[in-house]
């Protein structure tokens, strides 16, 4: 199995769709990259890949190698400044273009995710996030059943679940949980996404969804609650456009000052290897989101939870 050489491989898991679970995906993801780690991300959301648009690299291509597909490269490690490679298959790559619909029974939606996990030579690397879609399906039956059959004992670290505040949300993604138990995946933990929202033109952060749900789920369940994160727009203009997030004076979020002066004094007093990054990365410009410290505390949970 390509696989072989993945130290830890973890499924990011919803219930329901909707919930930002290709957005916490990308987020663990450059967080754990930030950390200095290698990183892998698998899209297996066959009907709506969206992988490829959250790193801004749609118009790459995959490349066929001897023994199977090479993974397309977000960004080369960069040891100097504490940067792991990062990497991203999906089949959102093999499509001829954005908007075609994949339209598959389940049949073939099994040999894809198969495929995808037998074919893709990712190499070395620490860890592999896997981004499935909503529900317990097809896709995660197959994932599930062949992860659990070819890989090596505890290589499987386990399942991070999301969810949103809502009661109609926390009941679809109570089913995820109930699926982790009964395909013998652990749960790492719950991350409760869209707590707040984070206003782009004054300081506030407003639940408007409400806050504590997740929370509540993941005491029910007995599994660990890794945190919760709001709608940051910010984040959305760095996905969509590359522009480095800036907020107004004032912007405190988790006891952080996020407001642009506070940040360019940030910058002024970056170590001397900090400035020579590349100015295009999206993980050097994710440093001044206002979601980084979150899911930088969140990935340490993570790897501390896993060993």
């Amino acid at each position: 199995m390509s696989l072989g050489n993945i130290k830890h491989i973890l499924l990011v898991l919803s219930g329901k769709g909707g919930v930002g679970k290709s957005s916490v995906t990308t987020q663990l993801a450059l967080s754990l990259s930030l950390a200095g780690y290698s990183v892998g991300v698998l899209d297996v959301d066959l009907t709506g890949p969206s992988m490829p648009r959250m790193f801004n690299i749609e118009d790459a291509k995959v490349t066929q190698a001897p023994g199977g597909w090479l993974p397309v490269t977000v960004h080369p490690a960069n040891p100097d400044a504490g940067i792991g490679q990062l990497r991203c298959m999906s089949l959102g790559f093999l499509l001829r273009g954005r908007g075609d619909a994949v339209v598959w029974r389940g049949p073939k939606k099994t040999a894809m995710v198969r495929q995808f996990l037998s074919d893709v030579l990712w190499g070395e690397m620490d860890f592999l996030l896997i981004d499935t879609p909503p529900g317990t399906s097809d896709e995660h039956i197959s994932l599930a059943e062949t992860l659990l059959k070819d890989a090596s004992p505890g290589q499987v670290a386990g399942a991070v679940v999301v969810t949103t505040p809502q009661a109609v949300a926390t009941a679809d993604v109570r089913k995820e949980l109930n699926f982790c138990a009964k395909t013998g995946i652990s749960v790492v933990g719950v991350v409760e996404n869209m707590v707040g929202f984070v206003c782009p033109n004054c300081a506030e952060c407003t639940n408007i969804f409400g806050k504590g749900g997740g929370e509540i789920m993941a005491d029910d369940f007995h599994v660990r609650f890794l945190g919760g994160v709001p709608i940051d727009p910010q984040f959305v203009m760095l996905v969509e456009t590359g522009r480095r997030p800036t907020y107004p004076e004032g912007t405190v979020i988790n006891g952080q000052d996020f407001s642009q002066p506070q940040q360019e004094q940030n910058r002024q007093t970056e170590a001397p290897g900090e400035k020579t990054r590349d100015a295009g990365l999206l993980a050097n410009k994710y440093l001044d989101c206002s979601l980084e410290p979150i899911f930088r505390k969140i990935t340490q949970d993570i790897v501390t939870a896993i060993g």
